[in-house]
């Protein structure tokens, strides 16, 4: 029998905010990137944002990606990626947020 867990203990300013209802909103879009509506998938963007090493960001880092977009973000990183699709990942998501019918709740966790 494994011992009790330890709980990680984060102060609120550290803690991930999450919106299921923003993204879902999110995923109801074709891919930012090729356009494509299959597989669309919430793909969060670190760069500048309140992620880091190991901590993803808030939800209202997000922006709609295929499976495969999504896929070659994580693979070739995030300024290679927006090079090559040609799309800036944080004004996308800013526009994701003032678009949002969750936008009051998501404007108090843009923090940059």
């Amino acid at each position: 029998m494994l011992p009790r867990r330890i709980p990680k203990r984060r102060s609120e300013e550290q803690r991930r905010k999450r919106s299921i209802a923003h993204c879902n909103f999110v995923r109801s879009h074709a891919c930012c990137a090729c356009g494509s509506t299959a597989a669309i998938e919430v793909a969060h963007v670190r760069t500048g944002t309140d992620g880091g090493m190991g901590t993803k960001p808030s939800d209202c880092w997000t922006i709609s990606l295929c499976h495969d977009c999504h896929h070659r973000q994580h693979q070739m990183g995030e300024s290679s990626f927006e090079q090559w699709a040609g799309i800036d990942m944080k004004y996308l998501a800013r526009e994701f947020v003032k678009a949002s019918p969750k936008r009051r709740e998501l404007e108090d966790m843009i923090h940059v």
